[in-house]
């Protein structure tokens, strides 16, 4: 596989996890919220990962070539977006709200959330099910499933670095801030709402 192409589809990899949305929001109520932002953060990763595994198996090509489903996942992915967003401005981040003394309840919960938003974010399945398989081509010799694997991986730890510096920025700056913590978390909410709204209305 081309070094090349790896570095180019991380160059484009990098610039959108870079650009907040769902998954800085989540990131950001998981860093004010909770004891650590490692369930958050892990649950995202495990979206990427089944994401990967799908476009892996070939699911991208049928995708690309039934429009319909794409536009269906895309929908759904949308009003996941609205409802989690919705309920951030309904219920604002407040600083150690959301802390479970048991640590399980709430470590499940954040994990399978985390997984939600990144497996059904617009933004995630447009770059894994349109632009991962144009980085690829059958002729460099590996197995395109393994080329696939390989940019996804690449996309999951760029994401680990990033979302994980966000989280701990987002607690280290905001915790002591609770007028400040709440500000921001009703921004993130109301920005999912308006990003949702906006891809509906385009599908």
């Amino acid at each position: 596989m081309a070094i090349s192409s790896v570095t180019a589809f991380w160059a484009v990899s990098v610039l959108l996890v870079l650009v907040p949305g769902a998954d800085w929001a989540y990131t950001i109520s998981a860093g004010l919220q909770d004891r650590s932002v490692v369930p958050a953060v892990g649950g995202l990763l495990l979206g990427y990962v089944g994401l990967t595994a799908v476009v892996a198996a070939g699911v991208a090509a049928i995708v690309a070539s039934t429009p319909f489903v794409l536009t269906a996942l895309t929908s759904v992915g949308a009003l996941y977006l609205v409802w989690i967003g919705v309920t951030t401005l309904a219920r604002p981040a407040v600083p150690g709200a959301d802390v479970d003394p048991a640590g399980g309840a709430t470590w499940l919960t954040r994990v399978l959330k985390g997984a939600g938003i990144s497996g059904l974010n617009p933004k995630a399945l447009l770059l894994f099910l349109a632009l991962l398989p144009q980085f690829t081509n059958p002729a460099w010799g590996w197995p395109l499933a393994a080329q696939i694997g390989t940019l996804g991986v690449v996309h999951t730890l760029t994401c680990a670095a990033v979302y994980l510096c966000v989280g701990v920025l987002a607690r280290a700056v905001l915790r002591a801030r609770p007028a400040a913590a709440r500000v921001v978390s009703r921004i993130s909410g109301a920005a999912m709402v308006l990003i949702g709204v906006l891809l509906l209305v385009n599908q």
